[in-house]
């Protein structure tokens, strides 16, 4: 069922709960809404959104895929030998982060610790990862080191960056000094590719190619509407790029003589987010559909489209702060840790990849199982070693307590039966981990785990989105009256 297909409520007992409820499907679980911090989504008064891989989803490779071809003309065009390189979207995933110093991708756990590493496209083994990284934390808030890979915008960049470094380690890249050197030449170019247009022009001229249409998307925002909530938007994208979007992929799925502009109670483009958040920036009116700006000094007016501006001033206008406001975006620094951290509104992150995410994890559940099995044997195993290793230690030097041994057997017989186990557990459990760890990913394995670790990404989603989900859409199962609670906090006694 999805969220606009009803339930049959024929021939149902209006007196009996229990059997109403049942008749309401719980979604999938790659639809479901899931929440880190309990959200009243009923006390929620203005619902904002971003724009792009928000409100409009585009399918992933393709899209970066133009991106990525136009960084490599530009490449080109100023010399550097990239005409053979090809795009590879699964060398590079979101959470990863550019280490600017060394020339590599890394993957962390929550705490930082690195747990793999891509130099250029080269995966380190697990003996030069601890040479290069074994007391090496990451820390994001080094920028000069560190770059975070937060949407699926990133994934062209973090690509080229990686085949880019094969050629600087081979001496083709004359001119570079540094990895870091490198990684801002990419960055600078792929900057002037989308500021200039041709990108956008090409997404603009066959939409169909690049959108992902949701059709139950424009009934998740027009249930909020109606439900007395105040829609906003809130992109960096221009005001005519925004219009061509949101009109391809809304109006067709809206009540006749309703457009896209109709849903939302303000509508902020070109916003410079996070600065839109974090501080107080010139504001302008769209005054026609090519985008003419004129400067604006007043509180918004519903039904007109302005550009820039700041949260402090759109709060002013709606009369509504901090909880008041929830934000739904893709971007884990510019819509859910800047609007959490300086206006305290309520987060929810759209992570689309998610529901790959969940449906690898569910394909393996079975080969999970075996390997908890395998596991909860070897912990015992090991642990009854060690218990051996003490009582033999203890039987060497006389001191403690030691056990009675009869017949010709000694405890280092039984330290050999448990060691030719462990070492055939071991056999056993390294395939399903290498097969646990390509999970969603050949190269980098689920988004949100690193090993049984929560990922940085994992982390960063738990700190700063109050909820997270795979697209707007799934509120429309949610309903805007949802409750969203978040389950009990987990600790390792826990039992």
């Amino acid at each position: 069922m999805t969220p606009s297909q009803l339930p049959d409520l024929n021939d149902l007992a209006h007196d009996d709960p229990i059997a109403i409820a049942q008749r309401f499907e719980d979604p999938p679980a790659t639809r479901q809404v899931y929440c880190n911090r309990t959200l009243n989504f009923r006390a929620v008064k203005a619902v904002g959104y971003d724009m792009d891989y928000t409100l409009v989803h585009y399918k992933v490779r393709d899209w970066e895929g133009r991106a990525y071809a136009h960084l490599r003309q530009r490449l080109e065009a100023a010399g550097w030998p990239v005409h053979a390189l090809e795009f590879e979207p699964d060398r590079v995933m979101r959470g990863l982060v550019i280490d600017k110093r060394k020339g590599n991708l890394v993957k962390s756990n929550r705490f930082g610790y690195i747990k793999q590493a891509m130099h250029g496209t080269r995966m380190l083994g697990q003996d030069e990862l601890r040479e290069v990284y074994g007391r090496t934390l990451v820390e994001l808030v080094d920028t000069q080191r560190w770059m975070f890979l937060n949407t699926l915008f990133e994934i062209s960049e973090g690509c080229m960056y990686a085949q880019l470094v094969d050629l600087y380690d081979q001496g083709r890249l004359a001119g570079l000094a540094s990895y870091e050197e490198l990684y801002r030449k990419v960055r600078y170019t792929l900057d002037r590719a989308h500021l200039e247009g041709a990108l956008k022009a090409e997404i603009l001229a066959q939409p169909d190619l690049y959108v992902e249409l949701d059709p139950d998307l424009p009934m998740a925002l027009l249930d909020q509407r109606e439900s007395g909530k105040k829609l906003l938007m809130v992109t960096n994208s221009e005001w005519s790029y925004t219009r061509a979007m949101m009109g391809y992929s809304f109006d067709r799925y809206l009540p006749e003589g309703m457009s896209w502009r109709d849903l939302f109670d303000v509508i902020i483009v070109s916003s410079r987010k996070p600065a839109f958040f974090q501080s107080i920036q010139p504001l302008y009116e769209v005054v026609n559909d090519e985008g003419l700006l004129r400067p604006y000094n007043d509180n918004l007016v519903p039904g007109k489209i302005y550009a820039g501006g700041s949260a402090e001033v759109l709060e002013r206008s709606l009369g509504l702060d901090g909880d008041q406001i929830a934000y739904v975006g893709d971007h884990m620094l510019s819509d859910a840790y800047t609007s959490k951290k300086l206006q305290q509104w309520r987060t929810v992150a759209i992570l689309r990849e998610l529901e790959e995410e969940i449906d690898a994890v569910e394909s393996w559940r079975k080969g999970q199982a075996l390997l908890d099995q395998m596991m909860a044997e070897k912990e015992r195993l090991e642990h009854a070693f060690s218990q051996l290793r003490v009582l033999r230690q203890r039987q060497r030097s006389h001191h403690g307590p030691v056990p009675v041994m009869a017949g010709h057997h000694d405890l280092q017989d039984y330290m050999n039966t448990l060691r030719e186990r462990l070492v055939d557990l071991d056999s056993a459990i390294a395939p399903l981990v290498a097969e646990s760890n390509s999970l969603h990913n050949p190269y980098w394995g689920l988004m949100m785990r690193t090993g049984n670790d929560k990922s940085l990404l994992a982390r960063m989603v738990e700190r700063h989105a109050d909820a997270y989900t795979s697209r707007v859409s799934n509120f429309a199962w949610e309903t805007p009256y949802v409750f969203l609670r978040s389950l009990r906090g987990t600790l390792p006694h826990d039992v």
